[in-house]
């Protein structure tokens, strides 16, 4: 969410009515979010100015790891420096710190070839921000769930429960520091979560959503009280069940 609304502000700066608009100080401090999108705090250090030049060799984009030559347009200018810049300073302040880490496994080849294509400039800001949203529309739609076989049939669902939270099944990456609550697709996607997690006995489905519309889903790994909660379904594995306990 942060790295999407990020690209779309650089998307903004880069198409903006003044013409291409270069953030000089890009720090994590400079950002803010606000209702879910990120938003700069100060725009004392922004300019529109592009280097101006006489050749390409003029036209070098320096960093401290790394440096970029670039074309000198026919108006001496040189092309798309400022653009470039806000870009490459989103790869190395935001990018490389939060996509590798949170996105389901089929996905994260895909946001790699973002990552590998924004850390050497080969992306514009135009064709990273249709890669963003590429990966968006396969996580909202589901879209990247690889087939595989139907795991839900393998549990009993009770409508109107949940589980008493229990300690000690913790799972990265979850939403809450005391637990593990993931987003999912479905609870078929959740079964297959459960099911790869060696302690997992049970997960409940509530109807608290992220910011894309995902449902959350709490996965437990010990056995614990049910309770009345019209607004979660509870899926128990038939393994771990017995019809004394239900």
């Amino acid at each position: 969410q942060i790295c999407l609304s990020l690209v779309k502000l650089l998307f903004y700066l880069a198409h903006s009515p003044l013409g291409s608009i270069a953030l000089l100080d890009f720090q994590p401090r400079q950002f803010v979010m606000v209702d879910g999108n990120l938003k700069v705090t100060d725009m004392d250090d922004a300019s529109t100015e592009e280097l101006s030049c006489r050749e390409d060799n003029d036209c070098t984009l320096d960093f401290p790891t790394r440096s970029f030559p670039l074309k000198c347009s026919v108006a001496g200018k040189c092309e798309g420096i400022n653009e470039k810049k806000n870009l490459f300073n989103a790869y190395r302040y935001f990018f490389t710190y939060l996509l590798p880490h949170s996105a389901p496994p089929a996905l994260r080849p895909l946001l790699s070839d973002i990552l590998n294509a924004t850390g050497d400039l080969r992306y514009g800001i135009n064709e990273t921000l249709r890669a963003f949203e590429k990966v968006l529309h396969l996580y909202k739609s589901g879209l990247y769930l690889q087939k595989r076989p139907l795991l839900l049939k393998d549990y009993i669902s009770l409508k109107g429960f949940r589980t008493v939270e229990g300690e000690g099944h913790k799972c990265w990456p979850s939403y809450s520091h005391l637990g593990c609550l993931l987003s999912i697709h479905s609870a078929e996607e959740a079964a297959a979560i459960c099911n790869s997690q060696l302690h997992c006995h049970s997960f409940i489905v509530t109807q608290h959503r992220t910011w894309t519309g995902r449902p959350l889903a709490s996965f437990q790994s010990s056995w614990t009280d049910l309770v009345p909660d019209t607004n979660a379904v509870v899926y128990i594995k038939r393994s771990a069940s017995s019809g004394e306990r239900l």
